[in-house]
């Protein structure tokens, strides 16, 4: 196994959907801005109703993404 060190943060995604396509938006959108995104955690998930029926799924990610040698 190798020595790297990750640095984790929480992200939540949406859609109308479902609380997969959540899931992708948030970790495509994340990996715009964050470099070595390795790995994800579900942590909650949650839903809007409306007149019934879902509307909208959110779900909370925590990411890990391996620190570089001279970040912080």
């Amino acid at each position: 196994m190798s020595s790297n060190v990750y640095r984790v943060t929480e992200i939540v995604g949406s859609s109308t959907e479902s609380s997969d396509a959540a899931i992708r938006t948030a970790i495509a959108r994340a990996n715009e801005t964050v470099r070595n995104l390795e790995w994800f955690e579900v942590v909650e998930t949650r839903g809007h109703i409306e007149n019934g029926v879902v509307a909208h799924f959110q779900v909370t990610l925590k990411v890990g993404f391996r620190i570089d040698n001279g970040e912080i």
